[in-house]
């Protein structure tokens, strides 16, 4: 708000940003239309100057003329009356010529006031129109300047609402945090809130406590998420720290953050996450996710309620690696079948060669057996040719029997032979 003072009553009154800006922008139009009027009256001014001047000179000229012939109408009035009636026609002819060059006069006076009023015309259209200019990027540049102060108070506004929210999300979650959490443990806190999603969003996740302390330390949790293969997706190894406000030493996060990077080499564990109420007064921790990975590889350190969606969080960007593991895991049963083979392939070839030995046995058996048969065959081959020879020589034999051979030496049966044959 500013003080203004009236220089008509000399009262002071107040006036606000934007009745300060309307009251410029009255100023400012009352000069500017002031302005106009004075080009407008000085035009005006200029014009009457220009066409007073012309019709002076105007005037001087049918003046000037007027006298001229006023002295010849007289000249001649005296030629007329020293002529007579003879030089009357003369004369009314010269009156109609005067009278028309002064009807032309005057047209041509008419015409210069026209000309002048039309050129007046003009001058105030350009001068409206100028005017009208002016005033649109008055209006325009008023309008700018509203916009750009509105947008810059909402900005402020909406930065003011986020802060104040911040603030009460802080402060609610810290009365709590001091209430509930220390209450029913940390611990018991993250469960319940894992096992009331479990059956819409972690159906196949484990999470449970590790009670493996064989490597002389435990963590708190583990939490592992496999596919429908069951090949792995991620899995991260929880660490929860609490303490109440009454607590007299105060413990850091970075005091449990080397043990935690311990546990999850250990247990086989991609990633690492304290999940702690510790140093509440830190701007760093209140932001909800800090990454350690400055320190140790894969380690995250948030506060409670970013315990869920940091699950979902490194789950799906899991998901965008799970093709890599079935590559993987691929890659792994080729090796297993491609051992599988192998062993088969040998208990193939050591069967092979046993049955290749009985099989060769029996073989060089049946072998030895044809040849003892081909030995056998031949003997009763050669036994067989030579029957044949024995055959032919007898069917030689036989070819040469006659009844004149055997007969000759036995007269009996040739006595015989002799008869039959009469």
């Amino acid at each position: 708000m500013q003080d203004l003072v009236c220089p008509h009553c000399n009262k002071a009154f107040k006036i606000d940003e934007t009745g300060y800006t309307d009251l410029v922008a009255q100023v400012r139009n009352n000069e500017f239309s002031k302005a106009v009027n004075e080009r407008l009256s000085q035009a005006e001014k200029d014009k009457d100057s220009e066409i007073k001047l012309k019709e002076k000179e105007s005037e001087n000229s049918l003046q000037s003329l007027k006298r001229e012939k006023e002295i010849e109408i007289e000249r001649l009035k005296m030629e007329i009356n020293q002529a007579g009636n003879s030089k009357e026609l003369a004369v009314n002819q010269a009156v109609k010529e005067i009278e028309k060059e002064r009807d032309e006069l005057k047209s041509a006076i008419k015409e210069a006031k026209a000309a002048k009023q039309l050129a007046v015309m003009q001058a105030v259209k350009e001068i409206e129109k100028d005017r009208d200019n002016l005033k649109n990027d008055l209006k325009n540049a008023h309008l700018e300047k509203q916009n750009s102060e509105n947008l810059l108070r909402d900005k402020y506004k909406t930065q003011i609402r986020d802060r104040d929210e911040a603030i009460e999300r802080l402060k609610d979650m810290k009365a709590k945090l001091s209430t509930k959490m220390v209450g029913e443990t940390l611990e018991q806190h993250c469960e319940i809130e894992f096992n009331r999603l479990r059956p819409t969003a972690f159906q196949t996740a484990y999470f449970e406590k590790d009670n493996d302390a064989s490597s002389g330390s435990k963590g708190d949790y583990i939490f592992k998420d496999h596919n429908e293969s069951g090949i792995e997706i991620v899995s991260i190894m929880f660490e929860m720290k609490n303490e109440t406000d009454t607590t007299v030493t105060k413990s850091k996060n970075e005091d449990f953050l080397k043990e935690l990077d311990k546990d999850r080499n250990e247990k086989g564990c991609e990633y690492a996450v304290l999940v702690s109420l510790l140093e509440p007064d830190s701007e760093l921790y209140n932001m909800g996710i800090v990454d350690m990975f400055h320190r140790y590889p894969k380690m995250y350190v948030i506060r409670p309620q970013f315990f869920i969606p940091m699950i979902t969080l490194l789950r799906n960007a899991a998901m965008n690696s799970i093709e890599v593991k079935n590559q993987l895991a691929l890659i792994r049963e080729q090796n297993i079948d491609v051992t599988n083979f192998e062993t088969e392939l040998e208990e193939f070839k050591v069967g092979f060669g046993r049955n290749y030995d009985l099989a060769k046995r029996k073989f060089d058996s049946a072998i030895e057996q044809i040849d003892k048969s081909i030995t056998a065959l031949q003997k009763t081959k050669k036994e067989l040719l030579s029957s044949e020879n024995n055959l032919r020589l007898a069917n030689n034999k036989a070819g040469d029997l006659s009844v004149k051979r055997l007969t000759r030496d036995n007269p009996t049966m040739a006595a015989k032979f002799m008869e039959h044959k009469k």
